[in-house]
């Protein structure tokens, strides 16, 4: 029996080594950490948030190791080169931002290329004079005849970035309509119950795809998400839509599906 314990031994030695080299993924090392530009320009109403959601981003970026942040409000970061330097960028403007026509391409090509675009509350409400704006985001902005406690429908609970919500949830906060909206090219994550809302209320419009709150959609080889949500301050400060907002952010930079 002595004679086959050596062999035996450096046989087992063999297998496991094997084992090992075979098993051990590319990916134990976890995701890259995420590059975000953060625009928090406007050129037309100024929401007070604004300045909140500059801390709350970079904060839980850093705190989930996810991304980091650089905000900014100069659109000459906007060129290809520049651009470079991020997985996604993230919008919070208002009005027509005055990018040359060379930025705006160096945009758009970014997202078409396979980066990713997070727009949240007013990203909607810009860009109006330039269309392919809205063929990246997938609607405009078009009136806010609601400020008040809602409820928000969870239209796909599969999701990785709304479906910890459960069926549906209550929330105060400025709700937008939405114009022009790409319904047939967008996945719509969160709308608003109908039943929860004066539906006579004056400025209110009637549309075949109702009033969709989050939605998610490709431009070319990049993802985008957004989420109408962040009026309010309280919003920014609410774990629910911080969750949302980075669950989107990671979904927008391909770090989860």
């Amino acid at each position: 029996m002595r004679r086959y314990a050596v062999p035996f031994l450096i046989l087992a030695a063999l297998v496991t080594l094997a084992g090992l080299c075979l098993t051990e993924p590319v990916s134990a090392k976890g995701p890259t950490k995420g590059k975000l530009l953060y625009m928090t320009l406007t050129k037309g109403f100024h929401h007070e948030s604004v300045e909140l959601s500059k801390q709350i981003v970079k904060a839980i970026g850093e705190k989930s190791g996810a991304f980091d942040t650089t905000v900014t409000e100069d659109v000459g970061a906007f060129t290809a080169q520049n651009l470079k330097a991020y997985d996604a960028v993230m919008f919070n403007t208002t009005g027509e931002l005055p990018m040359t026509v060379e930025e705006k391409q160096a945009f758009e090509h970014f997202i078409k290329s396979g980066h990713g675009f997070v727009g949240v509350h007013s990203a909607t409400d810009t860009f109006y004079e330039w269309g392919t704006y809205n063929d990246i985001i997938g609607g405009y902005f078009n009136n806010h005849p609601w400020h008040q406690m809602v409820s928000i429908e969870v239209v796909d609970p599969a999701s990785k970035i709304v479906g910890f919500l459960g069926k549906s949830f209550q929330i105060d906060d400025e709700i937008y309509q939405t114009s022009d909206f790409r319904a047939d090219t967008s996945h719509v994550l969160l709308r608003i119950d109908p039943s929860s809302v004066d539906l006579k209320k004056p400025g209110v419009v009637h549309r075949y795809y109702g009033w969709p709150v989050a939605w998610t959609r490709l431009y070319g080889k990049g993802r985008v998400y957004y989420n109408g949500l962040g009026h309010e301050d309280a919003v920014w400060k609410d774990a629910r839509y911080q969750e949302m907002l980075l669950n989107g952010i990671k979904w927008a930079m391909k770090q989860i599906n």
